[in-house]
């Protein structure tokens, strides 16, 4: 069972907690591989663990951009990956009929950050009784995600967290405010989005670019300031990767990220 989101706390767990996955589910033996390699990792560092994976990927810069397998055979694909090594899973909606699809085959519901607002979206994410996470807007301050939580909770939904996952810096380029994370934590638990943080959206080749060479700083301090949990993409190949490569964690370097994270929150209990 997946622990209730509003009462994972900083000062209730041990660990933080992980999601993480690819950013699209491309195949089924490529979703297996990365969950099998991160739930060995996980429950070595004692980190509870959910898989994330998106059905679709509906924000893309080009109508060229690769958007998915097809619905139900991806979100089969996640469902069988939670089944198959009893971890929780999440995914990320677009529109709210997509609400009731993906809540058959997943635990978590995941608001994307472009569409936080849209209270449509999120009241039908909190009236299917699932897990909701709604990621910040990039043009968003960390106060004004007090209401985003305000749609949930409204709508008869506790199970709620945040997503920090930076703030646009002019047109191509983000940057985390480690002061939100305090901030938003009034509200409900905060995860830290590490690669989507370091994405460098708006590029004239219309495909995102990223920093992943910075990976391991942002966690540190996200760790270090206290957020509840960690987001990362990661995939075999990044470079081969359908969806947001240039951004992604290299599966082969997530077991020595995470051992520097726990050793960092061990220090500041």
């Amino acid at each position: 069972m997946i622990q209730t989101l509003s009462n994972i706390k900083h000062k209730d767990s041990s660990n933080f907690f992980l999601i993480a996955g690819p950013c699209a589910i491309e195949n089924e033996e490529m979703a297996m591989n990365i969950a099998e390699r991160v739930v060995k990792i996980a429950d070595k560092y004692q980190i509870p663990y959910i898989f994330k994976g998106s059905f679709r990927k509906a924000n893309r810069s080009r109508i060229d951009s690769f958007t998915g397998i097809g619905d139900e055979k991806a979100l089969a694909i996640i469902r069988k990956v939670g089944e198959t090594f009893d971890v929780p899973t999440t995914t990320d909606i677009h529109e709210p009929y997509q609400a009731e699809l993906a809540a058959a085959y997943v635990d978590v519901l995941q608001i994307p950050a472009f569409l936080v607002r849209q209270t449509d979206l999120v009241v039908a994410a909190a009236k299917t009784g699932k897990h909701v996470t709604l990621k910040k807007g990039q043009f968003l301050s960390p106060e004004a995600m007090k209401f985003p939580v305000e749609k949930v909770t409204d709508s008869g939904n506790t199970n709620v967290a945040i997503i920090e996952r930076g703030t646009m810096l002019g047109y191509g380029d983000l940057v985390v405010d480690y002061r939100g994370i305090p901030a938003m934590q009034n509200y409900a638990p905060v995860i830290l989005d590490i690669t989507h943080s370091l994405q460098q959206p708006n590029q004239a080749s219309g495909v995102t670019g990223g920093k992943p060479e910075l990976i391991e700083t942002i966690a540190k301090a996200g760790i270090a300031v206290g957020a509840d949990g960690i987001f990362i993409e990661t995939h075999p190949d990044p470079s081969c990767a359908m969806s947001d490569g240039a951004n992604m964690l290299q599966l082969d370097l997530l077991e020595d990220l995470l051992e520097k994270l726990t050793r960092v929150r061990q220090a500041i209990l």
